[in-house]
């Protein structure tokens, strides 16, 4: 169902909110991602969540279900980029693996530094442990686990044990999910550049 303008069609925004621009759905990710990292998980209600996507609640769950599908399609935005990207660098043997390792600590970094809101904080909430994330903590462990591909295929990774191996995976996946914390402490870094630094430390991490 569509309209001769092109505007999107869906259940009423609350009045006195201009429109953004964005899919109903998308503005509720926006407006949950920040409730959610300022005002915390368990405090913010559906409601609050509707509102400051200037919609009704009722309107809310025309496009989700509540708050554990919100949470959900944040954490996993926060990986799917990334491993997608990772499978791309396994796939291709043309390049050393150490430069393909550099490459997705750089752009792994760039994916959670470029959001306006540290995402990766809602990984410890105690709420992730449960089934409903099952689906998020699958992406990431295949993340991880391509991580630990590429550095197994360097030279130095090569010459580990495996239990050598888990350790340097752990301590630079470690790394990398952490920087959001160091780059919030300093926003005026450029997150370029920022990627690129944390990406070398990786590899020196590594072994590399």
């Amino acid at each position: 169902m569509g309209t001769s303008s092109g505007r999107r069609v869906g259940r009423p925004r609350a009045a006195g909110r201009p429109d953004s621009g964005l899919q109903p759905r998308d503005e509720l990710l926006t407006a949950a991602a920040e409730l959610f990292t300022t005002s915390g998980y368990t405090a913010t209600t559906t409601r609050a969540v509707a509102e400051r996507a200037g919609m009704r609640q009722a309107s809310m769950y025309h496009y989700v279900s509540g708050k554990e599908e919100l949470l959900a399609a944040l954490l996993e935005s926060t990986v799917t980029p990334s491993l997608a990207y990772a499978r791309e660098l396994l796939a291709d043997d043309t390049a050393p693996a150490g430069e393909r390792l550099w490459r997705l600590c750089r752009a792994d970094v760039e994916l959670l530094c470029a959001g306006p809101y540290n995402l990766g904080g809602l990984y410890l909430l105690p709420e992730v442990r449960t089934e409903r994330f099952a689906g998020f903590h699958a992406v990431r462990a295949e993340l991880k686990d391509a991580y630990r591909q590429l550095l197994a295929a360097t030279p130095a990774g090569g010459a580990l044990v495996k239990t050598e191996l888990d350790l340097r995976t752990d301590l630079v996946f470690g790394l990398i999910e952490g920087v959001i914390l160091v780059h919030r402490s300093g926003p005026e870094r450029p997150v370029s550049a920022f990627a690129e630094a944390t990406a070398d430390a990786a590899l020196r991490i590594a072994g590399v």
